[in-house]
């Protein structure tokens, strides 16, 4: 069984400066949190110790003060990730952007809003949704990600490894797959010979399964250990590390408290050494926090709720927050980096 070291009693600002400088704590991926605590995980154990007494034989397992890669095209610190669906059935905005101008438009508005980077898809992956083929998936995106990419950074939300080439010749330089390479056995080979950064998403089975495959032990440890998994096959098949961001794919797979338990312990992934993106935008666990049915709201009224699970990623060095509401996401963000420094 793998060994894990979940990072915990997190500090900030002064507190993590001081704690830091008396060797009380230790830096969480070389960023500005520390964590004075560890849990050990694994081999037998499931203690809690402080991190000045974690026994030798777990030495190795402290590589999660390390700072991850950097990724190529991106900067580091926190960045905010649109998202631009250009999609009729999406859960959220499905319809509003199919259209090449409106697409194109709401894309230009969100890197005006303060975006790092656009996350361009053209097949839904809601629960349920039914799958797209490569060339309809193409004939939405491809006249996008050519048109903003003269502006930012783009992103494609495919699966598949047609889109995928096509997008990153159109100028995309980040592919951001939901099914971690496992959809499309071309996938991995297709994005090996490539230089862009590539997102590999926690789920199990395909957004038609996906609902019924909810069930673990310990879903925080157990998606840390699958998405290691992933992105080991991603390193063996040709994919470099420093290419490599992970998301624990909240609502993929996990229910509203298994959601809710991943986003309490997020710092687990730094596990992994790799960055995080994070996206909680709008998903179906914010509304039945309030006792809502699933889409008895417009989901624009999860906007709120859904700043507030993603600030729990800025924990991590480097997290990329991907949202729908940028403006505010980006106002957040300031506040908080205003707060904590």
């Amino acid at each position: 069984m793998q060994t894990l070291i979940e990072p915990l009693g997190l500090l900030t600002g002064r507190d993590a400066q001081d704690a830091l400088a008396s060797r009380l704590a230790l830096p969480l991926q070389g960023g500005d949190t520390a964590f004075s605590l560890v849990r050990l995980i694994g081999a037998g154990a499931d203690r809690i110790v402080a991190v000045t007494a974690v026994p030798p034989e777990w030495q190795a397992c402290l590589r999660l003060v390390s700072a991850p890669p950097p990724l190529a095209g991106l900067p580091a610190g926190p960045l905010v990730m649109g998202i631009l669906n250009v999609t009729p059935d999406s859960f959220s905005d499905g319809g509003r952007h199919l259209a090449v101008g409106d697409a194109i438009r709401a894309g230009m508005a969100m890197l005006e809003a303060g975006a790092d980077l656009i996350d361009v898809g053209g097949e839904s992956t809601r629960p349920g949704a039914a799958s797209v083929a490569p060339a309809a998936e193409q004939a939405r995106i491809l006249p996008v990600v050519e048109a903003l990419a003269r502006h930012g950074v783009i992103s494609v939300d495919t699966r598949n490894a047609a889109t995928m080439r096509a997008a990153l010749a159109a100028g995309a330089t980040v592919v951001n797959d939901v099914s971690a390479l496992a959809h499309d056995p071309a996938a991995a080979a297709t994005l090996a010979d490539q230089r862009c950064t590539v997102a590999l998403m926690h789920m199990r089975g395909t957004p038609a399964t996906m609902t019924g495959l909810a069930s673990y032990g310990d879903v925080a440890v157990e998606v840390v250990r699958e998405l290691r998994h992933h992105r080991d096959a991603a390193i063996a098949a040709g994919i470099a590390r420093d290419r490599i961001l992970v998301d624990p794919g909240l609502g993929f797979a996990k229910d509203a408290a298994q959601n809710l338990a991943l986003l309490r312990r997020l710092p687990l992934l730094a596990c992994l050494g790799q960055r995080v993106l994070l996206g909680a935008s709008r998903k179906r666990f914010i509304a039945q926090l309030e006792g809502q049915v699933a889409g008895a709201r417009d989901a624009a009224s999860r906007d709120p709720g859904s700043i507030a699970a993603s600030l729990s990623g800025l924990a991590l060095n480097g997290c990329i927050l991907r949202v729908h509401d940028v403006a505010g996401m980006v106002q957040a963000l300031r506040l908080w980096q205003a707060i904590r420094h």
